[in-house]
């Protein structure tokens, strides 16, 4: 069940820290066009685990910006939850927050919690995109420009415009997770309607390629279906684990930037 972090997916958590100076200033950043989501979203999943509806995710954008390094961000925090009736199983009490700056689409800090039955961890690091450079709570390292986390990935690739592309055509994106970084990519797959909580949506399918680790045996394990609209907010979302299957739905999506006009 520890695939809920995927989600990208959160309580609003801002730590202050002795790791960085957040009065440092970033000065030369790419500019990256967003006009998929905006301050105030709010989006509500269901998890099926099998076919026990087992947990439950809200991912959030705070509803103003927080300035991280003298840079407005988007303060987007993740929570997933098993219910009460499933921790007798398996219990989760994950939480993700990632502060994406608002001109880049790239994360500045990244924060998250995690509580798996019996699993424990906690990381918190800041993005020197400028100087190639992260620096964290357990591990400083080199990095990449533009490095993602698992949530800000989620809201970077909501920004590509996938109307244009051509079924097979991959996207790359570097990943930091649990002090490593990964040179990934996901695969656009074509579009197809499917039926939520919210109605008939018309969906971009996505694949993406997956960290073969204690949850997956196959990068290829995954699939995304994301509103085929200006929004682009994920609707559902299928993996194959280790212990089973899992699938997330979406139940709710309030404070949208654009009309959702994928909806049939």
């Amino acid at each position: 069940m520890n695939a809920l972090k995927i989600l990208s997916l959160t309580l609003v958590l801002f730590l202050g820290s002795a790791y960085t100076n957040e009065t440092d200033q970033y000065d030369d950043l790419r500019e990256k066009d967003n006009e998929a989501f905006t301050y105030g979203e709010e989006l509500k999943f269901r998890v099926h685990y099998g076919w026990i509806n087992a947990a439950s995710v809200k991912v959030k954008v705070a509803d103003k910006p927080v300035m991280i390094k003298g840079r407005p961000t988007y303060n987007v925090s993740a929570y997933g939850k098993t219910f009460r009736s499933f921790d007798w199983a398996f219990r989760v009490r994950d939480h993700f927050v990632s502060y994406i700056d608002s001109q880049s689409i790239a994360p500045l800090k990244y924060y998250k919690k995690v509580e798996e039955d019996n699993y424990r961890d906690d990381d918190l690091v800041y993005y020197d995109h400028e100087k190639k450079k992260l620096k964290g709570k357990k591990k400083d390292m080199d990095m990449p420009a533009y490095l993602q986390d698992i949530v800000s990935s989620i809201f970077y690739a909501r920004t590509i415009d996938f109307s244009k592309a051509k079924i097979g055509q991959s996207f790359p994106i570097d990943i930091y997770l649990d002090q490593e970084i990964y040179n990934l990519k996901f695969k656009y797959i074509g579009q197809e309607v499917i039926k939520s909580d919210l109605g008939k949506v018309n969906c971009y399918k996505l694949r993406p390629q997956l960290v073969v680790d204690r949850v997956f045996k196959d990068e290829d394990d995954m699939t995304i279906w994301i509103s085929a609209d200006a929004n682009k907010i994920p609707i559902r979302v299928k993996a194959n684990i280790y212990i089973g299957s899992v699938k997330i739905d979406i139940t709710s999506a309030n404070g949208l930037r654009n009309p959702f006009s994928s909806k049939k």
